[in-house]
């Protein structure tokens, strides 16, 4: 979890703190050659043929330290579906193993921490999405990745918050049911002329964002660029200079190089951009996902040693819920 640093100096002396980059994420173990968690991840990783994923929000140890593949939610479905691991290790959060099974049903899939969901995920169920189909009957459903295979075997196809535009239009229908995310849904609707019926999911990270925040970042750091998540309050993304998918955040900040810049997502996700772009000051308010935090490098370790906790999909779920996936990744 990253450790609040002294504000710069040009920072007020109760204003938000400046981040220092992220220099080399090790343990000290490692760096003093001792036999760190990393090392032996990364021995049990050849041992077993296995593969870590790690969704942008892990901390850098594990993002840098031991994952093989990283990225957002599309990222690591599109990656889950090509690896020729025999074991998969997520390091993200319970629906994201769970896509990751659907695309390798035959392959042993690890999460580290079973607890690990999601504020998103738990918001709606399957017996919801029927209900919704007889309150609309023939209007397609389209479901954010962030839901379980329980609620993926319900819809028509799945998205992320990168391609959530282009998914709806490609339907070809003037409305469209989009599950969970009420403020994704509210971004989307923005951008297109078909109708949208949402849901009342939040992310309980991203909602906690105000306005008010970034009015008083802007007045601390001069020339900051604010970056939003559109799981944001749609009064957030208002008042944002970009807004986007993980993907385009991080996209933004390599192809840019904005002086300062502050990301409206979880913080983790600064720490581990910070690595890679030197030449960027980070400013955040850390809001930490509760979920993502329960993977930790030891228990990392010891689902390697036991090869435990599994992820299972029922088979008729999963051929449903397989198929939502896979359209969505016919899209691009």
């Amino acid at each position: 979890m990253p450790t609040d640093l002294p504000a710069t100096a040009d920072a007020p002396p109760n204003g938000p703190a400046l981040y220092r980059p992220v220099e080399r994420p090790t343990a000290p173990q490692e760096r003093r050659g001792e036999a760190s968690p990393i090392a032996v991840i990364k021995a049990l990783k050849q041992q077993r043929k296995a593969v870590i994923l790690a969704h942008n929000y892990q901390t850098p140890e594990i993002y840098h330290g031991v994952a093989d593949i990283v990225g957002d939610s599309l990222a690591l479905a599109r990656r889950a579906a090509e690896t020729e691991a025999e074991v998969i290790v997520m390091a993200g959060v319970h629906f994201m193993a769970e896509t990751a099974k659907l695309l390798n049903p035959d392959k042993t899939v690890l999460i580290p921490d079973p607890r690990a969901g999601c504020s998103l995920a738990a918001s709606i169920t399957g017996a919801d999405v029927r209900l919704l189909r007889e309150a609309y009957p023939g209007v397609p459903v389209v479901t954010y990745v962030n839901t379980s295979a329980e609620v993926k075997a319900e819809s028509d196809i799945c998205c992320t918050s990168g391609n959530a535009v282009e998914v709806v239009e490609s339907l070809g229908s003037d409305r469209v049911i989009f599950l969970p995310d009420e403020y994704l849904a509210n971004y989307v609707a923005r951008q297109t002329k078909v109708r949208i019926i949402g849901w009342h999911g939040r992310c309980e990270v991203h909602e906690q964002f105000t306005p008010d925040d970034i009015a008083r970042h802007r007045e601390a750091f001069q020339g900051l660029k604010v970056i939003a998540h559109p799981e944001c309050p749609p009064e957030v993304l208002d008042a944002a200079d970009f807004v986007g998918s993980t993907a385009q955040m991080i996209g933004y900040v390599k192809d840019r190089r904005p002086g300062r810049v502050l990301l409206l997502t979880e913080c983790s996700m600064s720490d581990n951009v910070a690595a890679e772009v030197t030449d960027v000051e980070f400013v955040r308010p850390c809001n930490l996902c509760p979920h993502m935090k329960r993977i930790t490098l030891e228990n990392i370790e010891q689902a390697l040693l036991t090869l435990e906790p599994r992820v299972e999909v029922p088979a008729a779920v999963a051929a449903r819920a397989r198929r939502a996936v896979e359209r969505m990744l016919e899209i691009g």
